[in-house]
């Protein structure tokens, strides 16, 4: 099968990809996934399942068109598996600067103490700008202000939380924290901050962002409309965003992985669903809509007695910002075609297909 979208992205010839996915080529990880036409599963070329014939097999650059033709991901190899996970030269450092942050607001590291635990600079200043878009340094940064703005919110010294996060400096932390947050520290007890962080899945990495009171956001960092959705956030909730963490993101993470696995159905957290009343009264709704089952643009409008209000439901329903947990993804045509979701029809396909079968 020839495919479009080979035209538009390069692939390795068909010949060195089929050898590369007879001698489990690792280096081809990423770069590739193949599709076996006789099971239906699409693998890695790492897959150490008995290999098909090369007239049965279509390849594809991205698990995205593979899903989109058809195939069903692999359990042995797992194509599905996060991308953009810690390696496992990193994940230390990473628990340690958690454990930090959570316990005293931060650590503040230079090349030299990366160099001590055998972390090369160049080498995680790489990851960080691939995976975060900012340099490690930068995300320490944040992360301090992060905390330090929670400290002072909740009553704690200007200068105290300055030292207790790293900074040598009453100026320099406050020109980092105004940097950073738009205000001066001094203003932090009438000011926001929502914390965001990057949540791990297997249809790619999700912004999520969350205050005290809950998640009130939730989305795939390659939707069109994120920019959007954040700054309507920043003036709904009058607060800045910034790198950092929250008593809900590893639960978040845990309910996620859970819903993934096909052992979740409902999550039960605390969601800011700021918004219009009528769009609040869409979003509630949606949550009503149970798990596995579908409801059309009029079906909504109906539960929500106003039948004609169709097109203004389907547009709140795009104005959701808190994707899965606030399921949009199970409102479709009246037709029964699958329209209408920001984060690509694909990932709403998959969505359907994982709740119809658990």
């Amino acid at each position: 099968m020839k495919l479009e979208i080979m035209d538009q992205i390069l692939l390795p010839t068909e010949n060195t990809m089929y050898k590369a996915l007879l001698n489990k080529d690792s280096s081809f990880e990423g770069i590739f996934f193949v599709g076996v036409k006789s099971t239906g599963i699409f693998c890695r070329p790492t897959c150490t399942a008995r290999k098909p014939k090369k007239e049965n097999v279509d390849y594809f650059p991205s698990v995205k068109e593979a899903l989109q033709y058809g195939y069903r991901p692999c359990k042995k190899c797992r194509p599905l598996q996060k991308n953009g996970e810690a390696p496992v030269w990193l994940k230390s450092l990473l628990k340690e600067i958690d454990e930090r942050q959570s316990a005293n607001g931060g650590l503040k590291l230079k090349d030299y103490d990366l160099r001590k635990r055998n972390i090369d600079p160049a080498r995680i200043r790489r990851w960080f700008k691939k995976n975060h878009g900012m340099t490690f340094q930068s995300y320490l940064r944040l992360l301090r202000v992060n905390s330090a703005f929670g400290r002072i919110k909740h009553g704690e010294k200007v200068i105290d939380s300055a030292y207790d996060t790293g900074y040598e400096s009453l100026s320099a932390f406050t020109e980092s924290f105004k940097k950073t947050t738009g205000f001066s520290p001094s203003k932090s007890k009438n000011k926001n901050i929502i914390s965001v962080t990057r949540i791990l899945t297997p249809l790619g990495p999700m912004l999520a962002g969350a205050t005290d009171e809950g998640i009130c956001l939730l989305e795939f960092v390659d939707r069109r409309m994120i920019e959007t959705q954040i700054k309507r956030l920043k003036k709904l909730l009058k607060a800045e965003f910034v790198p950092g963490t929250n008593k809900y993101f590893n639960e978040l993470d845990n309910q996620l992985k859970e819903y993934f696995d096909g052992k979740r159905k409902d999550f039960d957290l605390p969601l800011i669903l700021n918004g219009t009343e009528f769009q609040q009264k869409v979003w509630k709704e949606l949550q009503r809509i149970p798990y596995g089952s579908t409801r059309s643009y009029q079906d909504q409008a109906v539960a929500l007695k106003n039948p004609k209000a169709i097109r203004a439901v389907a547009k709140a329903n795009g104005d959701n910002r808190i994707s899965i947990m606030v399921p949009c993804h199970r409102v479709i045509g009246k037709d029964g075609k699958l329209v209408g979701y920001g984060g690509g029809i694909w990932r709403k396909q998959f969505l359907l297909n994982l709740e119809k079968e658990n």
